[in-house]
């Protein structure tokens, strides 16, 4: 059987004209109504600054790409949209904001201006972070540790033995903990050689130097200094705290030097060693004297603790240092915050002496009143380098035995933010700075 065969009739010029309007109509309307997460990181919309970067974290370990939009609402995060992230950020309480994909170009327009003292970098992919700690317990907390696990991101702990056998080139990120690298095993000497977790750290110090093929603990920990600085001129990012900051650069300058006293090594320390130190070989102090008394809770004339008698800690605070977020992005990044004004706090090593800062580093934070760098940062190779002064953020003056800092009660932290900045920064995109 055959059937007629169908006539086709072609449509009318008004027909097509109304079809192309609804493609495009529904192309627009689609596009439009696409959307993208903003987590907004200004004082007033963000509820808890912290995990905010502990989400972005999250969102960079699944594969996705977020834009850094620097000076802008205090440093806010633009993230892909998906049910999966709204509800991540519900669970961890964190303020979001859902935009179209217009308002989000809107916003990238606005920052893109010349006029705006803003940026939007884009962060690629999570870096992998190792914490250099003692396996043992100590009687302090560590910020970063503490951050770290409030925020929800991992982190590896290594020591020693992983440095040593080069195991640091599987990191970006690596962060020195309330360490002594000068094998003085603190300087606690004076006020708690008596102490019991003072008497076993040291045997614990001196067996693993034994293990590892030194005579001294201070030989050993050099060696360990010298593998983290290769680790840095090859392209990885240090940040350190408290004595982890100047005493590695004392480490530095005295390759080659015994600057301990027979109650930390065994033997007399080299006659005349100040003079033999080279400052060459650090990475942000110069011309710095050393503490040569072994009762002194001090390292070296780099620390202003002793220096701050004038220094009230009701108006003990510093300031963040203002950069061009086009032409300076990264210690834009290291920089954001939802204040320019950050509670100051102390530690072992609390701040910087301003005149011992090499004039090739950046300072990011300082109390000019009392001619202090609180916040330092610094190119080494290929590699780079931040040290930040005190010991806790949230707690003014945190002593040996003192319980640790609950973040649950800090969430908004402006001096626990600085420390995020740096877990976030080797995530971005690099750009080649132009100054």
């Amino acid at each position: 059987m055959t059937y007629p065969s169908k006539k086709i009739v072609p449509e009318s010029p008004r027909a097509q004209s109304r079809g192309l309007f609804l493609f495009f109509f529904l192309f627009f309307f689609l596009k439009s109504t696409a959307s993208v997460i903003l987590i907004p990181m200004d004082a007033e919309s963000q509820e808890n600054h912290l995990k905010a970067y502990g989400i972005t974290y999250w969102v960079l370990n699944k594969q996705q790409k977020v834009q850094w939009l620097l000076n802008y609402r205090g440093g806010s995060f633009l993230l892909p949209d998906g049910e999966s992230i709204q509800k991540e950020c519900q669970i961890r309480g964190v303020s979001f904001e859902v935009l179209s994909d217009a308002q989000a170009a809107s916003i990238l327009d606005e920052i893109s201006s010349p006029s705006q003292n803003q940026e939007a970098v884009i962060l690629e992919k999570a870096p992998k972070i190792a914490v250099y700690s003692p396996k043992g317990n100590q009687p302090w907390d560590d910020a970063v540790t503490m951050v770290l696990t409030y925020a929800e991101i991992p982190y590896v702990t290594i020591y020693d033995e992983e440095v040593l056998d080069d195991k640091l080139a599987l990191y970006d990120w690596l962060h020195l903990h309330h360490e002594d690298f000068t094998g003085q095993y603190g300087k606690f000497y004076g006020a708690y050689r008596a102490a019991p977790w003072y008497i076993e750290a040291k045997a614990e110090a001196e067996a693993l130097a034994e293990k590892l093929g030194f005579s001294k603990v201070s030989d050993e920990k050099r060696a360990v200094a010298l593998k983290i600085r290769n680790y840095v001129i090859g392209g990885g990012f240090m940040f350190a705290m408290c004595s982890a900051t100047d005493s590695f650069d004392i480490a530095l300058a005295s390759e080659g030097v015994d600057i301990c006293e027979p109650m930390f090594d065994g033997d007399p320390s080299d006659a005349n060693y100040q003079n033999k130190l080279d400052f060459s070989r650090t990475f942000a102090f110069t011309n710095f004297i050393l503490e040569r008394n072994p009762l002194r809770y001090e390292f070296s004339s780099i620390d202003m603790t002793n220096k701050r008698r004038n220094v009230l800690k009701e108006s003990d605070y510093f300031s963040l240092m203002e950069f061009s977020a086009k032409w300076d992005p990264v210690p834009t990044m290291l920089t954001q915050n939802h204040t320019a004004l950050v509670k100051g706090f102390m530690g072992q090593t609390t701040a910087f002496t301003r005149t011992e800062v090499k004039p090739t580093v950046m300072v990011l934070g300082e109390n000019k009143l009392n001619s202090e760098a609180r916040y330092i940062h610094g190119i080494k190779g290929k590699g780079f380098f931040t040290f930040y002064g005190g010991h806790d953020p949230e707690d003014y003056q945190h002593r040996v035995g003192d319980p640790k800092t609950e973040l649950e009660l800090h969430p908004t932290s402006p001096g626990y933010r600085l420390i995020l900045n740096n877990v976030l920064f080797p995530a971005a995109r690099k750009k080649k700075q132009k100054t």
